[in-house]
């Protein structure tokens, strides 16, 4: 096969796998995707996704929990797992020879995990705490009251952690019914990347997990978020002596035409966002909303946010409110610079540079063989891994006439959630 080629191919019982050789160091990396997230979970089970992922390091009879952990460790091996609202990702990192192992463990935990009710019991009590730390940061609580107005109908309305009250009364029958009825290999894709050859690992892939039978496709929860008819508000008070504001407006998915140049606008105006949960952040002081709204001395910092997601999401900006500054003030200077990106394109030297970062940012993100196992699983979750490999060619494509049109679709107050966080001890 040539060099350099990725393999895609689907084996009989409906798994989806990626292959992709890498001889730059002796390492691989091997990933598991399952399409099942927060979006999947109805009322009632919100933040099955995340719990049964905390449920599958939990052991099956082959693979107890400790003695992975430990032969994992002892090659000098990585291994975690994630949940968000699309997906679930397990992944293995370890070195080239000792790969096999992470194969063996996945197509284990795809049918035997364990879920015994002191393990249910006693990941209720992690995860409440989890929680409810999480609540102890005010921008937790914006995010999520602000996310639930945004979506009154679509289940992006719910964080991934679930409502407490839901994680309070879930049975371990709630949890392995998620999971039997989710991880099945028509669910998942499988993603190796590394210091390997194709024909191979190939052969083993469909040895493992070839014999692991094909159930019938989980019924997926989706309801269409209706069209936002008017800017909507929510007012939060709680602990702390910081202000804060977010502004959410209902941005493009991932496959739409429109999400590039959605990537150069969040450029220009917030600083390039990351979508691999790897990859590192580049500086924002170059942006506009920086100098609008720190280097003014407005806000005491700020962050944008642009996720890639199935169906249409958020596009967000957040802003830590100085003391001696107001949230209205605060809010005024973002109008003005959303304003500004609808009624003038940007000019050619800022559209380049824009185009650059988000460029930086996603060279960043794909440095590693763990770094290239999250894009080319993320991209086959949104829609191919060709949706990482050309990538940067769409990138290139966008014009500022692009930039400005999209501008006026997205960042209109008619189609935005306005959150204020005041703090009691302010």
């Amino acid at each position: 096969m040539p060099r350099n080629t990725v393999i895609k191919t689907r084996l009989r019982n409906g798994l989806t796998v990626v292959l992709k050789s890498v001889h730059t160091a002796p390492v691989a990396s091997f990933w598991v995707w399952y399409r099942v997230g927060s979006r999947h979970e109805r009322t009632g089970r919100t933040g099955s996704s995340h719990w049964v992922e905390h449920m599958q390091f939990k052991g099956t009879a082959a693979f107890p929990a400790d003695s992975v952990e430990r032969a994992v460790s002892r090659v000098g091996g990585m291994w975690n797992a994630m949940t968000w609202i699309d997906w679930t990702a397990y992944f293995e990192t370890m070195p080239a020879e000792q790969i096999d192992l992470a194969l063996q463990l996945e197509a284990d935990r795809m049918v035997n995990s364990r879920y015994t009710k002191k393990d249910v019991q006693s990941e209720r009590t992690v995860i409440i705490s989890e929680r409810q730390g999480s609540e102890n940061q005010p921008t937790f609580l914006l995010s999520e009251e602000v996310q639930a107005a945004a979506f009154r109908v679509h289940p992006y309305h719910h964080e991934v952690l679930g409502d407490q009250v839901d994680i309070e009364t879930m049975t371990r029958a709630d949890l392995y019914a998620h999971y039997r009825a989710h991880y099945v290999p028509n669910n998942a894709i499988v993603v190796a990347v590394g210091d390997f050859k194709t024909t191979p690992m190939l052969k083993r892939i469909r040895a493992l997990f070839g014999a692991v039978p094909k159930r019938d496709d989980p019924g997926l929860f989706v309801r269409p978020e209706p069209n936002q008819r008017g800017e909507r508000r929510v007012h939060l008070e709680g602990e702390g002596q910081t202000a804060y504001l977010q502004a959410a407006y209902h941005a493009p998915a991932a496959t739409d035409p429109d999400f590039f140049p959605m990537i150069v606008l969040d450029s220009i105006l917030a600083g390039a966002s990351s979508f691999n949960l790897f990859g590192g952040g580049i500086s924002n002081k170059t942006s506009r909303l920086y100098r609008a709204l720190v280097l003014t001395e407005l806000a005491a910092g700020f962050s944008g946010n642009l996720a890639a997601t199935v169906d249409p999401y958020l596009y967000s900006i957040t802003c830590a409110v100085r003391a001696d500054s107001a949230l209205q003030k605060v809010e005024a200077a973002l109008d003005e610079e959303m304003d500004r990106a609808m009624a003038t394109p940007p000019a050619e030297e800022e559209l380049a540079k824009a185009k650059k970062q988000a460029r930086a940012m996603f060279a960043y993100s794909a440095e590693s063989v763990s770094n290239l196992g999250f894009w080319y699983g993320f991209a086959e979750i949104l829609d191919e891994y060709t949706w990482f490999t050309t990538y940067l060619d769409r990138l290139d494509a966008v014009t500022a006439a692009d930039v400005q049109r999209v501008a006026q679709l997205v960042l209109t107050a008619a189609n935005r959630t306005v959150g204020h966080y005041i703090p009691n001890d302010g």
